[in-house]
């Protein structure tokens, strides 16, 4: 459904940090990509995939990077375990809890998720769903 998915930092060196640690987990892996003319950017792809793309960037207007009003990027974690470890890693790389790991039966059957904020404010979600996954 998406080729890619685009946040904005203010310094990518931070970013990249905490995405790593957030995203390992969860069996996504940085990517070297070349450069399309446009501003730096840091890339994360799963391993057997180069589609999806995760993406963050230096915003292309040189203006300074925002955190959008509403807007959340959800990554899906394998297993309980690694949305833990995801959550404990980012708050670990300069993250702000935004939503303690837990089950959310409202969201649906084995619903288990946890929210962050990035270093520059971007809302993310981890979540693993026992009732889509097999």
């Amino acid at each position: 459904m998406f080729s890619h998915i685009t946040v904005g930092a203010r310094h990518l060196g931070r970013a990249g940090h905490f995405y790593d640690a957030v995203l390992t987990p969860l069996g996504l892996t940085r990517r070297i990509v070349s450069p399309d003319g446009g501003p730096a950017a840091l890339c994360w792809v799963g391993a057997q995939a180069s589609l999806p793309r995760f993406y963050v960037y230096s915003p292309f207007n040189g203006e300074p990077a925002t955190a959008g009003n509403g807007s959340m990027v959800a990554f899906l974690a394998p297993s309980i375990e690694a949305v833990n470890t995801a959550y404990a890693d980012g708050l670990a790389h300069g993250g702000c809890d935004d939503g303690a790991p837990g089950f959310r039966p409202h969201y649906g059957n084995g619903y288990y998720g946890a929210y962050l904020r990035d270093p520059d404010g971007n809302k993310v979600h981890i979540v693993h769903r026992a009732d889509l996954q097999s």
